[in-house]
């Protein structure tokens, strides 16, 4: 029998440290959310299931960090954008491997993942969730 999930932020994560994007699908009426919510907010419906999407997308818009969090400081700048993945579901994510002079609305990206630690930094509350990120798809 297979594991049955919540549908939270904390799942969603899960799946990433799988190398898994998901998102929810509603039984009802179709509708899909990401990230992942406990009901439909088109009909209400708690009939939810799991769909694994593309780690495939075309970027929609993207801005540049120069003032990062504390925990990213060291990084800056660095891009981060909206990317629309298969199903018209959109994701926000770093972007790597790429100047930010480069990018262009329209290009093709594609999602990879990273682990990080199970500690969480003293200095902040940042979760030790698995992260992804978004890359030139080549």
């Amino acid at each position: 029998m297979s594991e049955t999930r919540p549908f939270t932020i904390e799942s969603f994560y899960k799946y990433v440290g799988e190398g898994k994007v998901m998102a929810a699908k509603c039984n009802n009426c179709g509708a899909m959310f990401l990230p992942p919510r406990p009901a439909c907010t088109k009909c209400f419906s708690k009939d939810l299931q799991w769909t694994q999407l593309s780690n495939n997308g075309i970027l929609m818009t993207y801005t540049v960090i120069h003032v990062a969090p504390k925990q990213f400081e060291a990084e800056a700048p660095y891009p981060v954008g909206i990317v629309k993945l298969g199903k018209g579901l959109q994701l926000l994510g770093r972007i790597r491997g790429v100047e930010p002079s480069q990018l262009k609305i329209g290009m093709e990206l594609s999602i990879d993942f990273e682990k990080t630690s199970n500690q969480l930094d003293t200095l902040t509350t940042w979760p030790p969730w698995p992260r992804y990120y978004f890359k030139p798809k080549t």
